[in-house]
């Protein structure tokens, strides 16, 4: 029972929190602008690669 409390906390908890997002005009941990020039914009799958250990 306690797992089932539980989870419906969490769901309603980022129910919650997602409704307060502010649809992309700001990235929400730094509060920084979003533009065009943003240097995300450019990333690719491959910049985010990590080698296996060992290689």
């Amino acid at each position: 029972m306690l797992n089932k409390s539980l989870v419906a906390l969490m769901m309603i908890s980022a129910m919650l929190l997602s409704a307060c997002e502010n649809k992309g005009e700001t990235y929400p941990v730094t509060g920084e602008q979003c533009g065009p020039n943003d240097p995300v914009k450019t990333l690719d799958a491959e910049d985010c690669y990590i080698p296996p250990a060992g290689v």
